[in-house]
């Protein structure tokens, strides 16, 4: 699922100097959260904090420290059941879009209800490879057999795992 070319293991990074954004504060909790009488729609904030931590594999950085997923790509219906992120490569040749992309969904899959249909895409126009990337990221069964490769597997958890 992951092209070749990659630099995780390789030790050449392809965007050496990546440019590094402030994180956004936590969200307050209301009253209203915490009442547990009270049905607690799933919105782009929650979605957001769920994939925000998630680590670049190539930096020591977040995907919002790198500006690659923002709140304002974030789309949610939870009447519909549905969540779309669109996330934006640092570089338009990324050849880890692919895995930053499968780490986005395994997270949203591990974290969501099973109701949700998820759509990870690459941010229009960012990427030189969208379509194919997109498209590798839509299909369920590659999705399914590239978690079964325990080396992409022990990868994605490195991204999803936080950092100390």
């Amino acid at each position: 699922m992951v092209g070749g070319g990659g630099a995780v293991g390789s030790g050449l990074l392809e965007n050496a100097n990546p440019l590094i954004y402030e994180r956004s504060g936590e969200r307050p909790v209301t009253a209203g959260e915490e009442d547990e009488q009270v049905p607690d729609s799933i919105d782009a904030r929650e979605i957001f904090d769920l994939i925000r931590s998630i680590n670049d594999p190539e930096h020591p950085l977040t995907l919002e420290e790198l500006n690659v997923v923002e709140q304002v790509r974030v789309q949610v219906s939870d009447p519909e059941s549905t969540v779309a992120v669109a996330f934006t490569p640092t570089i338009p040749h990324c050849s880890m879009a692919t895995l930053i992309g499968l780490s986005i969904k395994v997270k949203l899959l591990r974290s969501l209800p099973q109701r949700f249909k998820m759509d990870v895409h690459i941010t229009p126009g960012t990427h030189a490879s969208e379509h194919a990337v997109n498209k590798q990221l839509a299909d369920k069964e590659r999705v399914a057999a590239a978690l079964e490769n325990t080396h992409l597997l022990e990868v994605v958890n490195q991204c999803l795992s936080a950092r100390s």
